[in-house]
This record gives structure tokens, C-alpha cells and sequence, in this order.
């Protein structure tokens, strides 16, 4: 089997290097094909591996040592249990949806080999990432996702915007990657090696163990630990305060905000803090931490949603809240719970992304909600597609997230742990606004008067005009091609079914030991002995808070975009305060432009005129000059060239010479 577990990652790499290295020689449909065969493979291989995990088959071993320092081994190895190899299905199913996806998106493109090269380079990045074994092997993985992404965020690079975006992600997430870095040092430092399985045998050991950051003030090691680890997550997946980015993101193409948004990277965070849950569950405070960002995210985010325009960060902050709420899970020691919202999450996230996707195709790359409408009868597949997701997205049962999302907000009302209220409080009224924005985004894409006949004609986002005819009338709007509605199609089956999997996946003891819960924390088991199965699941759901929270909000949007269309607008108008808060996404990019770019930009401007003008043009360069002139010029006078001065000077000095003689005789 360690044959078939290179494949998984190499098989990917392996097409990213022929299209980019060879995309002319190879062509448009070359790209495609062997980036689509080596994601092929590496789902085929994934799906055997997990069949073989399944019959109790662990995996935990180097592939080669990279280099030896003392006593320490920097290695490539790989952890294969039942936490890696549900991220690997979902990694490679996901990515093959959204290659096969990108042939009819990215069609005129004239990037397209690039783009394939580096979606199939950025599933290898992730996979690289979730299958490793070993704390360098995660930060690598961990760094070249973050590359791939700024490639793919700009991957338009005549667009300001497109650089301003990438460039954004990537300072943002080295702030994160910094506190990650920090943590992966005091793992080092703390237990003399990186491999994961030897920092979880002797993590118990140093529990009180203390380190003073600031003297005087002693902290628990592992706290501090856990707390840098997690804030390379918060810059990865996207929480507060270090989300700025991802809204932006939306600036690359739609097939890689689905990528990046759904099954990849912004999903790195929670996979590595639940499988860092031995390290966390011997750290309350971590955990509280946790628990307070997550809560804030899932939100403040969902907010913000509701009153965004542009079909594609509708959808991207609610990933934000989404991610808000897996992060809750993690901190309320539900890993299990936060993983399987991860993996529901990624399928009913696709089919939103790529469905929009779908939308902008149509509407000739047009983004903005207002020129949309009625879109139901023209477009049927995208529009049942995208309204599961949207189902899925609100919690609604039967459909995948409302599993998922239940047992979040149980397992949260369960917790003791410190900051569990308030995240409770958050994830619940989340839910409302989840179920408000979810359905606005349907009502206001597919259903009320069609808005698009005034603009379809003009020229989209990426600069892409419209199709006319004879007349110069702009064409209707129509289905697209199978190659676009396939894959939203294979995505759409498990955002309603994969929920089902639940009793299997929370209570089934389906993770094993490949997550650790402390036995003080015993929600889940409770959580266990209240589940009667899914059917009973859903029925109870009507007795509950949460689904009338959901369903609230989306007849709430129905009441707003249907029945009375005019009354949004007269509301953005009375609570005007409110929705400029939201639409400045309460501040935080100007903030971040005045306080840390400006701040920059001023230290900059200071070091040149004091640095560089000053000290060392001013004192160092023309200082020199000044001085060596000066002694010049003194020098010159008894340079003269006439002889008698030098006659002179030389009688002069044979008198002090004889002066000094005489006298010490």
C-alpha cells in the first residue's frame, strides 16, 4: 500500500509540472486531460485507502529523511488513519469536480494551462499537507498552499484588484504562518523531535510545565503551544481578526474560489487542530480561545453577507461563518463534530461556488445580484443545484449541513468549557442569519422580475463582453454545457445525503484514535446516548430552536425578496448606521490600510529621510566628501608649488628639529 500512498500526492504533481512546463507543446485539451487523469488517480487511490483504513489498517512511517540536525530528523512520512484519509477523499473528490468544472468555465481563458497546472499543483499542496506525519512535512504543505493560492487569487494579474487581493492573503496569512511557526519552534524546543506521534506520548508529561513570556508572568507550555498553532489556523481558515483576506479572494476565478473556499485550504486550520487534539485537550485556556473566535466569526460574518451584492462574497463570508462555526466545534472538544461539518461543508459549498459560477457564465460574467432575477426557468439545473446547497447552507433537514450543524450547536450547549456561552449564544442566532442570507442570495438570483435585459450586454468583471445578435440585442440567458452542470450535479447528491452518515461518523467511533478527547470532556458521549438515528434526528429537529431559527430566516427572506421587494431597500435606508457598518465589514480594512499599511508606509518614509537622506547620504556619502575637501583645502596651502615656500618650510622644520634636539639634551 505505500506504493499507492505516493500516488495520492504525486499523481496530481505529476500533472501540474507536464501542463505547466509543457502547456504548448501539449495544448488546451492536453492540460486538461493530464491534470484530470492524475486527480483521477489520486481519488481512485484515496478511495482504496480508505476502504483499507477501514479494515483497521493504520499507516504511520517516513518515505525518506530530508536532513539529520544532532539528534533531531527532519523526515517526508505519512500518517494514514481515519482522519487523513476522510480529508484525502474529500480533498481529490472535491478537486476532480472543479477540474472537470474549469474546462467549460475557464474555455476562452487565454491562461488555461497556467490555471490547470495550478489547481492540480494546489490539490498536491493539500494532500502533501493532511497526509503527513511530521511537523515539518505540515509546514511545508502548510506554506505551499498559501503560495498556490496567491497564484491563483491573481491569476488575472492585469486586474489591480486580482494583486491587491493576492498580495492581501499572502501578508495576512504570514502573520498567521508567524504564530505557527513560533508553536512548531516550541514543539522542537519543548520535546526534541517534530514527528507526531512521539509529541503526543510525552505531551501529558509536561502539562505544568510553565514558560514566562513577559517575566513575572508564567504561562502553561502548552497553552502557549496551542495558541500559536491556532493562530497560524485563524490566518489559514480565515478567523477573526485575520479573515480580512478571504472576501477578496473572490477576485480569482470561480473554480478556485471553490477550491480554496470548500475542501482545501481554508479547511488546513481545522484539520490541523483536530489532529492536534491531544496536544489541545491538555489546555483549557487554548480551548476557551478557541471556542471565543469561533464563536465571534461564525457570527459577525454571517452578518455581513446579508448585505453584500456580489453573488460570489455572499457566498464567501458565509464560508467565513461556516468555518466560524467548525471552529466552535474544535473548541467545544467536538472534533469529530467539526470535522464532519468540514467534510458536509465542502460539498454544499462547491455546488454555491461553482453554481455561481454557473450564473456569471450566463449572465456573460456579470456578478452583481441586482442585475439578476428570474434566472429559475432559464437556468433549472444550476438553479436546483444551488438551491440544495442553499438548503444544505441554512441547516434545514434532511439536507448535509443540518446534521452537521446541529450536533455543532449541541455539542457547544454541552460544553463546560469557559467561553462556551457566548459561542452558543453566537452559533444560535448565526443560524437565523444563516438561513437569511442563504435564500436571499436564491430569491434575489432566480426568483422575482428579471433584472438582466438592460445589462447582460455589458462587459463583465474580467472583461469579457456579452454574445449579440444581428440586431444588438443581447441573448437570453441559458443552461450551461454538461461539463459545467455534471460536477454540480455529483455535488449536489452528497449535500443531501452526506449528512445521513452521521450515527457512523459522531457516534460510530468512526475517528478511533486518530482523536483524542480528554475524559472531562464528555459532551459528544452524551450527545451519543440522545441520537435515535436519523430519522429521529430530523424529527426531534422540529421541536428544537435551531431549525426554527433556520426556517425563520429563510421566510424571512422570502417575505422581503418576494412578497415585498421594495421593502429591503426602505430598510438599508432606516438602519442605514447598521448597513454601512456591514458594508465597511465593521472597519477592519480600513483599519488595517491606516494603521499597518500607513504605518508602514510613514516608518518607510521616516528611515528614508532619516536613514537614507540624513545619516547616510547626509553624514556618511557627503559628510565624507565634506571632510576629505576641508583637508583638501588645508593641505593646498603648503601645497603651493612655489620653491622658496618649500625652502621655507624646510628651514623652519630643520630649526624645530634642532629646538627639540638641543632642548631634551
Amino acid at each position: 500500500m505505500q506504493q499507492l500512498y505516493l500516488l495520492v500526492p504525486l499523481a496530481p504533481l505529476a500533472g501540474a509540472l507536464i501542463a505547466g512546463l509543457a502547456g504548448r507543446a501539449i495544448g488546451r485539451a492536453g492540460a486538461h486531460w493530464v491534470t484530470i487523469i492524475g486527480v483521477t488517480i489520486a481519488f481512485v487511490a484515496s478511495v482504496a485507502i480508505f476502504l483499507d483504513v477501514q479494515n483497521g489498517n493504520i499507516y504511520n512511517g517516513s518515505v525518506y529523511t530530508w536532513l539529520t540536525s544532532g539528534a533531531t530528523r527532519f523526515e517526508i512520512g505519512f500518517l494514514i488513519d481515519r482522519l487523513s484519509v476522510l480529508m484525502m477523499v474529500v480533498v481529490t473528490f472535491v478537486s476532480l469536480m472543479v477540474h472537470i468544472y474549469t474546462i467549460g468555465y475557464m474555455a476562452d481563458d487565454p491562461g488555461y494551462q497556467r490555471f490547470f497546472s495550478y489547481i492540480s499543483l494546489f490539490t498536491f499542496s493539500m494532500l502533501m499537507l493532511v497526509m503527513s506525519n511530521n511537523f515539518v512535512q505540515l509546514f511545508f504543505g502548510w506554506e505551499a498552499v498559501g503560495v498556490v493560492s496567491y497564484l491563483l487569487i491573481g491569476f488575472w494579474y492585469t486586474r489591480p484588484t486580482a494583486i491587491y487581493a493576492n498580495l492581501k492573503a499572502f501578508l495576512v496569512n504570514r502573520v498567521g504562518d508567524f504564530g505557527f511557526l513560533l508553536g512548531i519552534g516550541l514543539v522542537l524546543a519543548t520535546f526534541g523531535t517534530l514527528d507526531y506521534a512521539s509529541v503526543f506520548s510525552q505531551a501529558p508529561a509536561m502539562v505544568n510545565t510553565s514558560i514566562e513570556i513577559i517575566p513575572g508572568s508564567p504561562w502553561l507550555l502548552i497553552s502557549v503551544i496551542c495558541i500559536c498553532l491556532f493562530i497560524g489556523a485563524m490566518g489559514k481558515s480565515a478567523q477573526f481578526p485575520l479573515h480580512v483576506w478571504l472576501p477578496d479572494s473572490m477576485e480569482g476565478p470561480t473554480p478556485i474560489s471553490a477550491l480554496i473556499h470548500a475542501a482545501t485550504m481554508v479547511t488546513a486550520g481545522i484539520f490541523m487542530v483536530s489532529r492536534m487534539s491531544p496536544l489541545f485537550e491538555l489546555s483549557e485556556a487554548a480551548l476557551s480561545f478557541v471556542l471565543v473566535i469561533g464563536g465571534i466569526t461564525a457570527f459577525f460574518m454571517a452578518l455581513i453577507a446579508v448585505v453584500q451584492y456580489d453573488i460570489k462574497r455572499v457566498i464567501a463570508y458565509s464560508t467565513l461563518s461556516q468555518l466560524g462555526y467548525m471552529t466552535v466545534a474544535l473548541g467545544a472538544s467536538a472534533y469529530s463534530v467539526g470535522m464532519f461539518h468540514l467534510m458536509t461543508h465542502a460539498f454544499f459549498k462547491a455546488v454555491l461556488f461553482l453554481g455561481a459560477g454557473s450564473v456569471i457564465i450566463a449572465l456573460h460574467h456579470e456578478q452583481d445580484m441586482r442585475k439578476m432575477g428570474g434566472l429559475r426557468k432559464y437556468m433549472p439545473i444550476t438553479y436546483l443545484t444551488m438551491l440544495i446547497g442553499a438548503l444544505a447552507n441554512a441547516g434545514l433537514p434532511p439536507f448535509a449541513g443540518f446534521f452537521s450543524k446541529d450536533s455543532i450547536i449541541e455539542a457547544v450547549h454541552m460544553s463546560h468549557t469557559p467561553g462556551a456561552g457566548f459561542a452558543y449564544l453566537m452559533v444560535l442566532m448565526g443560524v437565523f442569519v444563516g438561513g437569511l442570507y442563504s435564500f436571499r442570495l436564491i430569491f434575489y438570483t432566480f426568483h422575482g422580475k428579471e433584472r438582466f435585459g438592460a445589462h447582460a450586454h455589458a462587459h463583465g468583471h474580467d472583461g469579457h463582453a456579452a454574445a449579440h445578435d444581428e440586431n444588438g440585442h443581447s441573448h437570453a440567458p441559458h443552461e450551461t454545457p454538461a461539463v459545467v452542470t455534471v460536477p454540480l450535479i455529483l455535488l449536489a447528491i452528497p449535500s443531501v445525503a452526506a449528512g445521513w452518515f452521521i450515527g457512523t461518523i459522531l457516534y460510530g467511533g468512526y475517528f478511533g484514535s486518530a482523536i483524542f478527547i480528554a475524559p472531562e470532556h464528555e459532551g459528544l458521549a452524551e450527545m451519543a446516548h440522545e441520537f435515535h438515528g436519523v430519522v429521529g434526528m430530523m424529527l426531534h429537529a422540529v421541536t428544537t430552536v435551531p431549525f426554527w431559527f433556520a426556517l425563520s430566516g429563510a421566510l424571512t427572506a422570502w417575505y422581503l425578496y418576494i412578497v415585498k421587494p421594495d421593502l429591503p431597500g426602505v430598510l438599508r435606508q432606516k438602519f442605514s448606521f447598521i448597513v454601512n457598518i456591514l458594508m465597511e465589514k465593521y472597519g477592519f480594512d480600513r483599519f488595517n490600510d491606516w494603521f499597518f499599511a500607513g504605518g508602514v508606509r510613514a516608518i518607510g518614509g521616516g528611515l528614508w529621510k532619516i536613514g537614507d537622506v540624513a545619516i547616510i547620504d547626509g553624514f556618511f556619502v557627503n559628510g565624507t566628501a565634506r571632510v576629505v575637501g576641508w583637508i583638501a583645502g588645508v593641505v593646498r596651502l603648503a601645497q603651493s608649488g612655489y620653491i622658496y615656500h618649500y625652502a621655507f618650510s624646510m628651514i623652519i622644520g630643520v630649526f624645530v628639529l634642532l629646538t627639540l634636539w638641543f632642548g631634551h639634551a
